[in-house]
């Protein structure tokens, strides 16, 4: 499957979803649909681990700030699509690997966040979870993410501090499980969602969304939570509060 955002190539047992806008790999509604759509395609035929990787240098910076700024049906759209990939990760039937190029921002990390095993790259690159930087709240849905996969101590300073992480500093907390070059990223992460496809399928579907089912259950919580306080907060700026 190639769309204008998003390409799907299928290897045996293994997909590899990769994203490339020809910048950030920003989030905008479209870049979800395609990310949504090719989730579906991998879904459908059973048994297939997915690799999910971007562009070189960068995995994702977060949600398009056009869209965002833009407000509207288009702005709670994204956000939605994109809070809720979150839950769609954390639960997909099979495994879900995810190969970092480089940076992954905010909803970048979220995404990163929510693979069974995710790799990353060493390099002059950042993790970070930039809301408070950026004068927006941490939504509950990315606290949520965090919580789940981060030290409490650096998940504090990930939420209120907006603290970024060099990919060694971000092996160490748990913003990912390995690093590897650049050059072998894709091979490792293949060779991963090999020997996860080794364990017992079933069993691998329960048990993770059984150990993440707080997790998933307080992200459909807060959702609405987190649209509602967007559109609170999009119409303070827009009166210049």
């Amino acid at each position: 499957m190639a769309h204008s955002l998003v390409t799907l190539e299928f290897d045996g047992s293994v997909a590899t979803l990769t994203m490339d806008d020809g910048k950030r790999n920003a989030f905008s509604p479209d870049m979800l649909d395609e990310v949504y759509a090719a989730l579906e395609e991998v879904e459908a035929k059973s048994g297939t681990a997915v690799v999910i990787t971007g562009r070189e240098g960068v995995l994702s910076a977060g949600f398009d700030l056009k869209v965002m700024k833009g407000g509207g049906v288009q702005a709670l759209k994204m956000l939605r699509g994109g809070y809720a990939l979150t839950a769609r990760l954390l639960s997909f039937p099979t495994p879900v690997v995810i190969a970092s190029p480089g940076h992954a921002y905010a909803m970048g990390a979220f995404m990163l966040l929510s693979g069974d095993y995710r790799y990353g790259v060493p390099g002059p690159y950042t993790y970070v979870a930039n809301e408070v930087a950026i004068g927006l709240p941490m939504p509950r849905v990315g606290c949520e993410v965090l919580r789940l996969r981060l030290s409490p101590a650096a998940r504090e300073r990930a939420v209120t501090l907006a603290e970024p992480f060099t990919p060694e500093q971000a092996l160490d907390v748990g913003f990912i499980d390995a690093l590897v070059s650049p050059e072998q990223l894709i091979e490792a992460a293949h060779t991963k969602a090999h020997e996860l496809l080794e364990l017992d399928a079933e069993a691998h579907t329960i048990s993770k969304r059984r150990v993440r089912a707080d997790t998933l259950r307080n992200i459909r919580t807060s959702l609405p939570l987190d649209l509602k306080d967007a559109v609170v907060i999009g119409a303070k700026r827009a009166l210049g509060r």
